[in-house]
């Protein structure tokens, strides 16, 4: 063994000039494992520099750049004219932006409520190892690959407000009269948020399967031993022992419901007579339809300080009950 691979404090016998031999030896290879190590610092960033470019190039310049539009009445050819918060009073004041933004927060939490709790009726469901157990799962996940614009045309098919429309048609097996689903002001915002739910329920499964994982499998056996019902043991051993994951999902969720825009758009275009008008489609429309940049601009800034201000009060609330 080498002086470079001897450990000082295995040289009890040695002399002194030995053991002193021993210790530069050993700091001096520290040193140079220290800086090849230090030296390769940048090596994760070089790896990272592509994405990172990419998240600048169209994340964070557009979003500096809608900031800065947000007060200005933008005049493309003519030069910017800088209003100040002119912009954002005139969507605050928008009878058009309160009616969107109600509709959003109704079709938000809709969402949110039913994909989570069909999410967790299908992770109940689907729980365990077994081979045909993946097969179902990669199944019920199909909705969430799918693009949401072939999701919203399938939808507008099934929604075809004739009698013999495909839903309709079942509607009529149980004698109920034929709905216009997204053709009537009354059921428009409904059909929309079943559509959503649809879609988001497999992802919010996925999550609330591998949360189940950690949930301690003593406690259900206790649970049963004392009595309990196969519902009470998932109020009170699964839901507690998922809340971790409640609060995740509750995030994308409500997140994911805040920023609808496809769907709403393909299937309703915020018809019928602005029933599901959202700020996403009317944004669209101030921005790109009447060439109102600026106040367009005004209501994406104030919706993403919605969406910032619901994911922080969460994250307090998260952290305060893990205290």
């Amino acid at each position: 063994m080498s002086l470079d691979q001897a450990d000082p404090a295995a040289l009890p016998a040695a002399g002194p000039a030995t053991r002193k031999a021993g210790r530069a030896a050993g700091g001096a290879a520290g040193r140079r494992g220290h800086n090849r190590r230090a030296g390769r610092w940048w090596t994760p960033w070089l790896f990272l520099a592509p994405a990172l470019l990419l998240f600048l190039y169209f994340k964070f310049i557009p979003m500096v750049s809608a900031l800065t539009m947000s007060f200005q009445e933008v005049q493309p050819y003519l030069g910017n004219r800088w209003v100040g918060t002119e912009n954002y009073s005139t969507v605050l004041q928008s009878d058009g932006f309160r009616d969107a933004a109600w509709h959003t927060v109704v079709l938000a939490a809709g969402q949110t409520a039913g994909s989570m709790a069909l999410g967790l009726a299908l992770a109940l469901l689907m729980e365990g190892q077994g081979r045909r157990l993946g097969f179902v799962r990669s199944a019920a996940f199909l909705p969430v690959v799918v693009p949401i614009a072939v999701v919203a045309e399938l939808w507008r098919i099934m929604y075809h407000p004739t009698a013999d429309g495909m839903l309709n048609s079942l509607l009529g097996l149980v004698g109920l009269g034929p709905s216009g689903f997204i053709n009537d002001p009354d059921t428009s915002m409904a059909s929309i948020m079943i559509t959503g739910i649809w879609r988001g329920a497999p992802y919010d499964m996925m999550i609330f399967l591998a949360g189940l994982t950690g949930v301690d499998r003593g406690l259900y056996e206790a649970a049963k031993v004392d009595g309990a019902s196969r519902l009470q043991r998932v109020w009170h051993v699964t839901v507690p022992g998922l809340r971790s994951v409640f609060s995740i999902l509750f995030i994308l969720a409500a997140i994911r419901g805040l920023r609808v825009f496809t769907e709403v758009f393909l299937l309703t275009n915020g018809g019928p007579d602005g029933s599901t008008e959202v700020v996403m489609t009317l944004i669209y429309k101030l921005g790109l339809e009447q060439n109102r940049l600026g106040v367009g601009a005004a209501g994406a800034v104030l919706l993403f300080i919605a969406t910032l201000v619901l994911t922080v009060v969460v994250h307090l609330l998260r952290r305060r009950e893990s205290k």
